[in-house]
């Protein structure tokens, strides 16, 4: 159906030579949303935004992409009817961020907002430790790629910035990871020392040394600093121990209970229902998409019913406006499923806590029944939005 559609553009091009500049430009625009629509239509995890401008009868290309290949088909259309035109569009990342298109975040807990100023809407967090790209840079703020895709912009005190050969040399390093809800790093081995920062559940940190009680570990602005043993173990090892079970989803997810509601949170500094998920399925080995609108779009569909009978622990509950002849549905909630004979899931919603689909027990939420629109299994389901961390060797 893509080559139907991409061949359908070439043909509009070989017509565009009989058509004025205000046709061409239109056309253009209608082949640039149909690319769009096809190879990056979700702009949280790719950029494809072009602009075509007619000035002095000469044909502009303005905008800026992270998708070279795509851009490339538009840009084969043009020159194979010999188009002139000027191309402005920038293929990120680009000269704004040199050879330093990596990063690893140096905070507890890095906020990541929608535009490149403390002001904008918190889009999603980052923990100590997560790799990230570097695609652009605007003042004190660098757009950056998480490692569930999702682009958005930091201010330059979250991370550290790196080269490709830094960067790899972070990722093949030996880590540690924080397993409690929330620690320090000390400066020397002892409690009653100054801090070097605090730490959340999921912080990783480069591992350098140990003893009977403390993990000497690396930031990765080469900041040193020592975390109790008991609060945290090697990732390798954690990795390897994994058992991504339902009974393991459950234990994680109430390991959150009372976790406060933060829009665009993903730490247990504050947790938005599609943070919450995404941290449960993290602490379990495997990166899910960020927002509950994405997290639909992965797994195993399962509960066509809607009738709650064919759902396991661990599946994914979504809720929210259902499609009718003139919208179509949208989702803006998600919760887990965990059954326990309550008919129980749980969910972030002012805090993280239970609730239940049965009208006779106490914590019957029937708001959230009454706007279910389904649900997902992740558990066991190879999906390439599911990315299993068995998978890949380091971080």
């Amino acid at each position: 159906m893509k080559l139907i559609k991409y061949f359908s553009f070439l043909l509009l091009v070989v017509l565009f030579s009989c058509k004025n500049n205000s046709t061409i430009t239109s056309e253009l625009e209608n082949i640039h949303r149909s690319i769009k629509t096809d190879f990056a239509p979700d702009k949280r995890v790719e950029l494809f935004d072009i602009n075509f401008e007619q000035v002095d009868n000469q044909l502009i290309l303005e905008g800026e992409t992270t998708s070279k290949k795509e851009f490339d088909i538009l840009l084969d259309s043009l020159n194979n009817r010999a188009l002139k035109f000027v191309n402005n569009v920038r293929i990120l990342p680009d000269s704004a961020v040199g050879n330093q298109q990596f990063a690893v975040a140096r905070n507890s807990v890095i906020n990541i907002r929608s535009k490149p100023k403390h002001s904008a809407e918190l889009g999603t967090q980052g923990l100590l430790g997560m790799s990230l790209k570097v695609l652009d840079k605007k003042g004190d703020f660098y757009r950056i790629q998480t490692p569930d895709s999702y682009i958005s912009w930091v201010d330059k005190g979250g991370i550290t910035r790196m080269n490709k050969s830094q960067f790899d040399n972070w990722n093949a390093s030996k880590k540690v990871i924080f397993t409690k809800t929330f620690g320090y790093v000390y400066v020397n081995k002892s409690e009653k020392t100054q801090l070097v920062s605090d730490i959340t559940l999921g912080g990783i940190l480069k591992y350098l040394s140990e003893d009977a009680t403390f993990y000497e570990v690396r930031y990765p602005d080469n900041r040193t600093g020592f975390i109790k043993k008991k609060e945290a173990v090697i990732y390798e090892h954690w990795l390897q121990k994994l058992n991504p079970s339902q009974e393991n989803i459950e234990t994680i997810a109430k390991k959150m209970e009372g976790f406060p509601y933060l829009w665009g949170g993903t730490s247990s500094k504050g947790i938005d229902c599609s943070g919450f998920t995404k941290m449960v399925y993290l602490m379990n080995g495997f990166v899910i998409p960020r927002d509950a609108s994405q997290q639909i779009n992965a797994g195993k569909i399962v509960d066509e019913g809607l009738n709650f009978k064919d759902l396991e622990k661990g599946d994914l509950l979504f809720f929210g406006r259902k499609a009718t002849t003139e919208k179509k549905q949208r989702v803006v909630h998600v919760g887990i499923w965990l059954g326990n004979n309550k008919m129980e899931f749980i969910h972030a919603s002012g805090n993280v806590h239970l609730s239940s689909m049965d009208s006779e027990q106490p914590n019957y939420d029937a708001f959230n029944k009454n706007r279910y629109l389904g649900s997902k299994r992740y558990l066991n389901v190879k999906d390439k939005n599911i990315i299993d961390l068995k998978d890949k060797i380091k971080l």
